[in-house]
Order: C-alpha cells, then structure tokens, then sequence
C-alpha cells in the first residue's frame, strides 16, 4: 500500500510538472495570437485554435482568459516569434520555433543546449529546402464519412488526410489555415491541436542507438521554457 502511494504521488507529481511547464506555453501562445489578430476568437481563427489547443491540454478556462486580457494590456510584454536551425548528430536537421520577450536571452540558451548535447546551431535559412511549412490539425478521430469530409476541405486547400487508432490528422499549404479551420470547425470536428508546422520533405530513419544518441538534445530544448516547438526530420 505505501508503494502505491508513492507511485501515485510520482504519478501526480509528474503530471503537475508537465503542466507548470506547458501551461506558459500555451498561455503565451494564446496571447501572441490575440495580440496579432484581435482578441476575438470568432474573427481570429489562430486565436481560436490557440485556445482549442489549450483546453485540449486540460488548461483552466480562467488561464486562457488571462492570457488573453494580458494581450490587451498596456503593459504587455512584447513577445515575439523567433526560430532556430540546427543539426544533430546521424544527419538530423532541427528547426526550435520560440516565442520570447528576450531574445538575447533565448538564442543563448538554445546554442548553449545544442553545443552541450552535441548539436550546433546554423544561420536562419540553412534548411529552407529540407522542409516545408504547413497547416496542421490534429483532431480526434472522425468517425462519419471520412471521404465526404476529404471532398469538403480538398475546397479549403487541404493537401493530406490521415486517419489512425488516435486521431484524424490533417494538413495543408500554411497559406490555407484559415480556409481549413472554418470548414473543421463547421464540421463541429474537435481539434486537440493546431497550428504551422515544419514538416520534413525527405525523412530519415534512425535506429534506436541513434535515437537515444538525440534524445537529450531534443528533450532540452522542449524543456527551455521560451521554446514552443521543436520540428526534426526524423521520420
């Protein structure tokens, strides 16, 4: 009984650390994408799947709101979009997409955790043509006629459909995410997260030894707080 105690503690603990990490991240989202387009979700369509996103990581509602509050006010940190390239080691590329009211601050920190785990950081522009910028949805399972839908947002620019065991994945030309949202939303389709992604236009495959060998790298940079994305061309 007391090992189960201590299991569900860590247990409890760990999902509260999980949280107290990516909650910022969601609530600085929210606000960059209120301030960019105007604070009401109704005619901000990356507002709305910002906050789409959000309750669908469990965020209080009270959380969202003050985000968006904090984007309205006069005293509202200026954050801005910033991103980083870089490679690993086994041939992997890496795009670390930051949102950050210090930029000094965050491009220090970024470099310094590629150059400890055996990484380096190159100039913006390096991997323009090793991937490409999409409009990403990931939506819970569709369970209606998978094909009708296709036919509804091949209109609204969608370029893939994936349906797996988890959830219907869709993606498009990062040019049609408005288009995109406003037919899934239409659809009353649930989305658990969206956004502009990089995808990589040639994959590679690793092994397991050389999954382990990036794992730290990568682990440290979703774990720097001004991090919102890491994007890799691993398949």
């Amino acid at each position: 009984m007391g090992r189960a105690f201590e299991y569900r503690r860590a247990s409890k603990e760990a999902r509260w650390d999980k949280m107290s990490k990516l909650f910022p991240k969601l609530a600085k989202a929210i606000q960059v994408a209120a301030k960019e387009g105007g604070s009401d979700p109704d005619m901000n369509p990356k507002l709305r799947s910002a906050i789409a996103t959000a309750k669908a990581h469990n965020m209080p509602k009270d959380n969202i709101d003050a985000a968006i509050k904090r984007a309205n006010g006069k005293d509202s940190a200026e954050i801005k979009n910033i991103h980083y390239e870089g490679k690993a080691a086994h041939g992997v590329l890496v795009i670390v997409e930051c949102m950050s009211d210090n930029p000094t601050r965050t491009v220090a920190n970024v470099k310094a955790i590629f150059n400890k785990n055996g990484g380096e950081v190159l100039p913006n522009g390096s991997l323009s043509f090793m991937f490409s910028k999409k409009a990403v949805f990931h939506l819970e399972r569709y369970n209606e006629n998978l094909e009708e839908l296709e036919l509804d947002l091949i209109d609204g620019g969608l370029e893939n459909l994936e349906q797996n065991e988890e959830e219907l994945l869709i993606s498009g030309d990062y040019t049609a995410f408005k288009e995109l949202s406003d037919i899934i939303e239409s659809k009353g389709l649930i989305i658990k997260k969206a956004g502009l992604e990089y995808l990589p236009n040639n994959p590679v495959n690793l092994s397991e030894e050389q999954l382990v060998d990036i794992e730290k790298l990568l682990d440290k940079l979703e774990d720097d707080d001004d991090v919102q994305a890491v994007y890799t061309n691993i398949e």
